[in-house]
């Protein structure tokens, strides 16, 4: 195998193995499904024990500061008070003693677990002296310290502070069992199994619908896709789903109708090419053969079919020079040169160019002036706007030949406007008149052009800046206007520099 076809044979390969959207949506679910499970078997299972045990400790050592805070009033009631209110919100047994060790307050709500209570009763609270031993014989306020009890595989807490009352030391004494919470853990940990079962059930189901709802939209979008690239252009892109597919099939039918008209326009531009380079190529060989056969030995005759030749040779050049203009202009290369100049002087130029035009054909082509103004502009490529509009209205006008070149003064800019009284344009076709190579073949007569002269007059404006339009009304004729900003506006002042 070729190493072409090797590389190819692996690119095919691994866009196969390319998994799709709905997959990568459904197992992007599952794994943040078990990832949840993950969490919650971590600490509901495995850390709910280490974490009561913390938390016990921190409450005991909270309880200790109430009863701590509440002996500071010196009122035996509030503190009896006190003690019996936080053995039974926290279901621990308190018991308080001098500083000899002798009780003197006792409140239980352990019942048959109290540690504390056995140890009064039979053994002369040998464990609560222990304990108050141990804390006088440290350097520290409080004591917490935990035994495994085997007898109910628990923990027991068994907490000790010294404190204020009255002036004397007294000692606090606080037991808590973890008993309890061994039947509340045993019950949470059988939950979480069931809870695990049926959150990776509906994981799966919900998962399945939500990767098909996410992901249909995009596939019937990429379905369309293919049939246009096909070249169906006709397509519809639907825009169903969620908002983001709803913009983007938007888009995409944008893309589509511009496509679209571009294919209509480079099939008409095609066609409209050949047409235009068969005819004068025809024309040439034509002669050249009749020169070559015929008028060869006939200098008059053979002048003649030159200087046809020629004609036609200049009229395809005239043609590749107009498209290579147009682009030059589209593809964003032309550096335009700002220069200041009199609108009179310009119009002049102009009919001065056409002076031939109206003594040999009868052609009346007027200029209407106004007050004369300074603009600033590119005055070649201003030259070939002006130029191309009025050989457009050459082409285009009536029987009366009558072209009206107007000057119209405004704030900030000087309007421009060449009229024919041709055929007009249909309302329909309006649109299109600066489209590259259109023509209306209506009514057209034979003078040089090559169909690109409004498309090029589009793109120099354009590249100014400057606005630009038609008016038109069938059997009225037809309105070409455009305005020059002048050259003292202050927004231009700042742009003396040629810009691109």
């Amino acid at each position: 195998m070729k190493r072409s076809d090797r590389k190819k044979h692996q690119k095919n390969k691994s866009e196969k193995r390319r998994a799709t959207l709905r997959s990568y949506i459904w197992v992007s679910f599952i794994v943040f499904t078990f990832a949840i499970l993950v969490l919650l078997w971590f600490f509901q299972y495995i850390m709910l024990d280490t974490y009561y045990s913390s938390m016990k400790a921190r409450d005991l050592d909270t309880i200790s500061d109430n009863i701590s805070l509440s002996a500071k009033s010196d009122n035996l009631q509030s503190l009896e008070h006190s003690v019996r209110e936080l053995s039974f919100k926290n279901n621990v047994c308190m018991v308080i003693t001098d500083e000899n060790g002798n009780v003197e307050m006792f409140e239980n709500t352990l019942g048959s677990f109290s540690f504390f209570e056995k140890d009064i009763k039979t053994n002369f609270s040998i464990f609560i002296y222990s304990l108050k031993s141990d804390l006088d014989s440290g350097n520290t306020d409080t004591i917490t310290k935990v035994y495994d009890n085997e007898q109910f595989q628990s923990q027991e807490f068994f907490h000790v502070s010294k404190f204020k009352f009255k002036g004397m030391e007294k000692y606090l004494f606080i037991e808590s069992t973890t008993e309890l919470l061994d039947s509340t853990s045993a019950i949470i940990k059988q939950q979480l199994v069931y809870i695990t079962i049926i959150l990776f059930e509906l994981a799966f189901i919900i998962t399945l619908f939500i990767s098909k709802k996410l992901s249909q939209p995009i596939a019937d979008i990429t379905k369309t896709a293919k049939s246009f690239a096909e070249g169906d252009f006709a397509t519809e892109f639907k825009s169903e789903g969620y908002q983001e597919v709803h913009e983007l099939a938007d888009v995409l039918n944008k893309a589509r109708k511009e496509i679209s008209k571009v294919s209509d326009l480079r099939k008409d531009l095609i066609a409209n090419i050949s047409h235009d380079l068969r005819t004068p190529l025809t024309i040439i060989k034509s002669y050249a053969e009749m020169i070559r056969d015929l008028s060869g030995e006939n200098p008059e005759k053979r002048q003649k079919h030159i200087n046809i030749i020629i004609d036609e040779i200049d009229r395809l050049s005239a043609l590749v020079s107009s498209l290579l203009e147009l682009s030059k202009l589209e593809s964003g290369n032309l550096e335009l040169e700002l220069a200041d100049f009199s609108v009179h002087e310009k119009m002049h130029e102009v009919m001065q160019r056409y002076r031939l035009l109206v003594e040999r054909d009868g052609y009346d082509i007027t200029f209407v002036p106004d007050e004369d103004m300074i603009c600033r502009a590119d005055t070649a490529k201003l030259d070939q706007v002006i130029y191309n509009l009025v050989n457009n209205a050459v082409n285009y006008c009536g029987e009366g030949k009558k072209i009206v070149i107007r000057q119209i003064n405004k704030d900030k800019s000087v309007r421009i406007e060449v009229s024919d009284d041709g055929d007009g344009i249909a309302k329909e076709k309006l649109p299109l008149i600066f489209d590259r190579y259109y023509r209306d073949e209506r009514h057209k007569r034979d003078k040089v052009g090559t169909g690109l002269g409004l498309s090029i007059v589009k793109e120099i404006l354009k590249k100014h800046g400057f606005p630009f339009g038609v008016m038109s009304e069938e059997g009225k004729g037809s309105t070409f206007w455009f305005e020059v900003a002048v050259a003292d506006d202050p927004e231009i002042e700042t742009e003396k520099k040629p810009v691109k």
